[in-house]
């Protein structure tokens, strides 16, 4: 299991709920045995909706990701996703499978959250993230990245080793935020 993951509230708050939610997905996987990712997302939904119900205060905080199960031995990659996506680069193209538009924590109109199931290929690479890169101002208007720069970038590098990957991504951060 793999995620990347953002608490959508800020402070001391989105400290709390970050605990709380980590907490709830380790639950989910070690002490109930789930293994398939949308199910443990709907669990942790269930699991912190218990827990908010006995807080005083309303807590409308919560957590965007996304979370993979990798199977080394068969290539099959499953995929769930509260708000985030998952990029797969096959080739030098660029396949998002798009998450579903909810949050972990409260939210008005929940729904199951939906399985993805990917068949990876050698020379594939995935990618999961937040918004943090995308939603980052700078550049010359001090406007956002924007996620079709990302891709782009994404896509330019993807043939690159990881570490590669890894040392340009900070450098363009860095540049665009100067």
């Amino acid at each position: 299991f793999f995620t990347s993951a953002d608490c959508t509230g800020h402070g001391v708050p989105g400290a709390m709920v970050s605990v709380m939610c980590s907490n709830a997905l380790s639950k989910a996987v070690k002490e109930l045995g789930i293994h398939q990712p949308a199910k443990i997302l709907d669990k942790t939904v269930e699991i912190l909706e218990e827990r908010f119900a006995k807080s005083e205060e309303e807590v409308k905080d919560g957590m965007d990701l996304a979370l993979c199960c990798l199977n080394l031995k068969t290539k099959k990659l499953d995929y769930a996703g509260a708000n985030n996506p998952l990029y797969c680069i096959t080739r030098g193209e660029l396949k998002e499978i798009k998450p579903d538009k909810q949050p972990i924590g409260k939210y008005d109109l929940p729904e199951p959250f939906t399985e993805h199931q990917i068949s990876l290929n050698i020379g594939d690479t995935i990618y999961i993230f937040t918004d943090g890169f995308q939603d980052q101002f700078g550049g010359e208007r001090e406007k956002k990245y924007k996620v079709k720069p990302f891709k782009n970038f994404l896509i330019a590098n993807s043939k690159l080793e990881m570490k590669v990957q890894k040392n340009r991504l900070i450098e363009e951060f860095n540049r665009w935020r100067g």
